[in-house]
């Protein structure tokens, strides 16, 4: 079969190419630059606690080298400290483990680290191809695959089963797929600056709103990086105003002033203006085509980060595209991409205009009203934190492939369509890892909740209790599906079930082992019945003995002639 065409080779593109290799799936990145990096300390990006463990996952696991994960968020207006957030709940670092009660530290980077690091992961891919200087300029698709030709210097006809846009802000694929692209333009605008110097919050993230100096403006922000580096951004007006290099300098000696007491040294690395845009494309399918990453979507404002959201098209298509690519057309799993991102990214866009007046509306007398200034600090808090409407991962509650009365199996404290907390895990063969470390090779997950099976030999916990009915009801699912255990799961009782899709969002929970609602819920999780799948028959018991101590009942299974029974 033809490999996936992956039009742009930005971190989106990057990030697709490979989770696609993970899944045993080729794919050609055509890269319209000349393949290198161009260092712009200016640049960065902020990566929460998934997007973070997937680029890891896809082999840039020295990448927290290269940025900072936050030790805290502070928040100050004019003269006072609003808010002081202590992180690091979801720091896995080699000699630190994550300590308890804490937010997730967002890991800061400059972006051409990230794309940097992406690259040599791709390059030591032996299922991708990249191929620089490559601008297409013809897109034709049929009923078995998608043709594009690139032009000179490198003109070329290129074949591929799907193609996916990952082109950016003025992708070509969006426009040669007739592909409407609307929204607002300029929602912010930020000077930005780089530079090095030693400020008072070592490794804590600043967002000071209504700074007590003239060149404050409305708000200030302060991101640390290693080595001392810092990424100060000041909001300006929409529009009007011109940045130039004596004003910028001003701000800087104006904000470390404010900042250190006096205008400490601190050496410049890169200055900017950054524009913010808030757009959607209309369709993020058209037949084997699909957009991704900012091809897609523009969002940005409120510290809201669009890199994530790209990172999370690349996650979510990836697996779908996979199991299309493997097992044959899957046009409603393919559907489910364009139903659960663009939903995710318009409610996301959605609460950022909402916020946007309330935040940005000038004066008046809600600044008079006692906590109005708290109330505010916590809606930016959330987009730069990642919790909240404006910043949480998404959850597809409403998916084409969540499985009949899924809100029914709430037996956990993860909700359907959320994504599975990060818990430890052990496989059947003994080797335990963190759950989010399973993910992204193409397969569900089962993970069954048996407290104690940490102590216990393998040897015995693999037979015992309902272990074996699990094993079976696990091997008759309509697609190879990993089995796991884990010691505890929040707000899960004992001998709980859990069903997670490839991407690590839950499908669905069950109190026990139940054959057939499992069955059910993984043919709806992979977008519908297989050609030919039975179900498998639901024992009389309901399924749910002890993990020892409890005389084995009758299993079901599916036969390999298609046939279900008990033995």
């Amino acid at each position: 079969m033809d490999p996936v065409i992956v039009v742009g080779a930005g971190p989106v593109g990057l990030a697709l190419s490979l989770a696609l290799a993970a899944q045993g799936v080729p794919s050609v990145v055509l890269d319209e630059g000349p393949g290198t990096q161009e260092p712009r300390p200016a640049r960065t990006v902020v990566l929460r606690e998934d997007t973070a463990d997937l680029v890891d996952r896809l082999g840039c696991r020295e990448l927290d080298r290269a940025g900072l994960r936050w030790a805290g968020w502070r928040s100050m207006r004019r003269k006072q400290l609003v808010r002081n957030v202590p992180l690091g709940g979801g720091r896995r670092d080699e000699d630190e483990a994550p300590l308890p009660g804490l937010l997730p530290a967002p890991l800061h980077v400059p972006q051409h680290a990230l794309s940097a690091a992406l690259c040599a992961a791709v390059d030591k891919a032996p299922l991708i191809q990249r191929v620089p200087m490559s601008r297409i300029d013809t897109l034709e698709q049929d009923p078995d695959g998608i043709t594009v030709h690139t032009r000179e210097p490198g003109s070329t006809w290129w074949r591929g089963s799907y193609l996916v846009g990952c082109d950016g802000a003025r992708s070509t694929v969006r426009k040669l797929l007739d592909i409407r692209f609307p929204g607002r333009t300029a929602v912010e605008r930020h000077a930005v600056a780089a530079l090095r110097a030693e400020l008072p919050w070592p490794d804590e993230a600043v967002l000071h709103r209504q700074p007590p100096w003239p060149t404050g403006g409305a708000e200030v922000s302060a991101r640390p990086l290693p080595d001392g580096v810092w990424r100060l951004d000041w909001l300006l007006p929409p529009r009007g105003e011109l940045v130039t290099p004596e004003a910028l300098i001003s701000r800087i000696r104006d904000t470390l002033a404010g900042w250190c007491g006096e205008t400490p040294a601190y050496e410049l690395l890169d200055t900017g203006v950054h524009t913010l845009h808030h757009r959607l494309a209309r369709r993020w399918r058209k037949q084997r085509a699909f957009l991704a990453g900012d091809a897609a979507h523009l969002l940005g404002a409120l510290g809201t980060q669009g890199l994530d959201e790209g990172l999370r098209d690349a996650e979510n298509l990836a697996w779908k595209l996979a199991h299309a690519w493997h097992h044959g057309p899957a046009e409603q799993l393919l559907d489910s991409y364009q139903a659960e991102r663009r939903a995710a990214v318009a409610a996301r866009l959605r609460a950022a205009d909402q916020s946007l007046p309330i935040l940005r509306g000038g004066g008046g007398l809600r600044t008079l009203v006692p906590g109005t200034a708290r109330g505010h600090g916590t809606l930016l808090a959330d987009g730069h934190l990642g919790r909240g409407a404006l910043g949480a991962p998404p959850s597809y509650s409403h998916s084409p492939l969540a499985p009949p009365h899924a809100e029914a199996h709430t037996v956990v404290g993860t909700p359907p369509g959320a994504p599975v907390a990060d818990v430890t895990v052990t496989a059947p063969d003994g080797t335990t890892a963190r759950l989010r470390e399973r993910l992204g090779q193409g397969h569900p997950l089962v993970i069954l909740v048996a407290p104690g099976t940490g102590v216990w030999d393998r040897r015995h916990w693999r037979t015992a209790g309902i272990m074996p009915r699990l094993t079976d009801a696990v091997a008759a699912l309509p697609r190879a599906t990993e089995l796991l255990v884990t010691e505890s799961y929040p707000g899960a009782p004992a001998h709980t079930v859990l069903l997670v899709r490839p991407d690590g969002h839950l499908v669905a929970a069950f109190g026990g082992v139940r054959p057939a609602e499992l069955f059910s819920a993984a043919q709806a999780a992979l977008g519908g019945a297989p050609r030919g799948a039975q179900e498998p028959v639901e024992p009389e018991d309901g399924g749910d003995e002890r993990i020892a101590g409890r005389e084995q009942r009758p299993r079901a299974r599916v036969h390999a002639d298609g046939t279900a029974g008990l033995h």
